[in-house]
């Protein structure tokens, strides 16, 4: 009878442990690692390096904006990862060069590294914003996915590239709040002739729906407010937002954040100064960069939801009707599409993001109507918003 259980329980050992080659071969494995054939041909000659790297980062952010933060993470990264082999330093904007200039600085070579909203070189080329945030566009997951895996990263890279600049994703802080405004609009027609801060696309956009509309710098927008220049105002993210004190001087936020479904970041090196770099110390940068995007954004969307709840101890949240969100997409539709006749790089950059939002949309729908509301909201209904 001992000797039958045995023989039972090493029959069931065996089955357990051929069972997975079992199931496994009825398919090939769905999916690889790409980088994997590159990873193990760098190992073959790659070695650490000794020589020791300073450089100048240059930004249009000021010290008290949390951006300046996340260009800080990946710059105390990419040292903690060299072993100090490679220092960078971080100058706020006016500091070196002035927050405009950052991008011609480190194309010149006057500083080695620069961190970016894309969407401020659209004068230079309009595909720089599908880059930063587009209207009705990428969230912080879709750009993730489209940088990384779809060939975005490649399009960036190229595109900067022409300006003696490489480029990495350089961290992604969420999506941004609405209008902070005095003036409680939830239809179209409450917008038309709305005097309102926004840059990039969407001041187009708005404009072209009957808004006036200005494309004031930052350290501006508080006192426009304040003064009656503008009814209302758009900057960024609830927690690069709480600090600027809009709640004190406005009534109202717009909701949603229709002009930036998340905002993207990048990190541009003058090529001269990356070229001199050794293998391994790439290879750090890149990893820091990957890095930095994913912490900046648990970070940030983390200090957004602390934001919201503050700004709700002082302000109305309004929300656009449906009616009108509808209308706001089918004007950023016609207008991006205008812009794509206009620009063959907006128009590649673009049929690549909307190309991988049909690709996502069966598994966007399959995958909905779970998402993590406390247990009192999702069983009145607000997991099917």
């Amino acid at each position: 009878m001992k000797k039958f259980k045995m023989l039972i329980g090493l029959a069931l050992v065996l089955t357990l442990a051929l069972a997975p080659n079992a199931f496994a071969a009825k398919r090939e494995k769905f999916g690889a690692d790409d980088r994997r054939a590159e990873i193990k041909k760098e190992l073959r000659t790659i070695k650490p390096s000794t020589e020791t790297f300073r450089w100048k980062m240059v930004m249009p952010w000021s010290k008290g904006l949390l951006f300046y933060d996340v260009a800080q993470h990946f710059a105390d990264s990419v040292k903690l990862a060299s072993g100090g082999r490679l220092d960078i330093k971080l100058f706020s904007a006016g500091e070196l060069v002035g927050a405009m200039e950052s991008f011609d600085a480190v194309s010149k070579g006057q500083a080695d590294i620069g961190h970016d909203w894309p969407g401020y070189w659209k004068g230079k080329n309009e595909a720089f914003v599908a880059f930063a945030s587009v209207p009705f566009g990428l969230d912080a997951e879709g750009y993730n996915i489209w940088l990384y895996e779809r060939g975005g990263l490649e399009m960036m890279q190229e595109l900067y590239g022409r300006y003696n600049l490489f480029a990495l994703p350089g961290g992604n802080v969420g999506q941004e709040l609405g209008l902070f405004s005095n003036k409680k609009a939830s239809k179209m027609s409450d917008f038309k002739g709305m005097r309102i801060r926004t840059p990039g696309w969407y001041m187009d956009i708005m404009t072209s729906l009957g808004a006036s509309v200005s494309p004031l710098p930052g350290g501006e927008v508080y006192l426009a407010l304040e003064r009656g220049v503008i009814d209302a105002a758009e900057f960024s993210t609830p927690a690069i937002d709480y600090p600027m004190g809009f709640d004190d001087i406005t009534k109202y936020v717009i909701q949603p954040g229709v002009h930036q479904p998340s905002c993207q970041s990048a990190f541009f090196i003058n090529k001269d100064s990356y070229n001199k770099l050794p293998a391994d110390l790439k290879w750090i940068i890149d990893i820091a960069a990957k890095e930095t995007q994913l912490w900046s954004n648990t970070w940030q969307e983390n200090l957004n939801a602390q934001a919201v709840k503050l700004f709700k101890e002082k302000v109305e949240f309004v929300r656009m009707d449906e009616a009108t969100i509808n209308e706001f997409a089918k004007a950023s539709h016609t207008y991006i599409e205008g812009l794509k006749a206009k620009y063959p790089d907006v128009k590649k950059v673009m049929d690549s993001q909307d190309l991988f939002k049909a690709d996502f949309a069966d598994w966007r729908e399959e995958r909905g109507g779970i998402a993590p509301w406390p247990y009192e909201d999702f069983i009145k209904g607000k997991h099917k918003q």
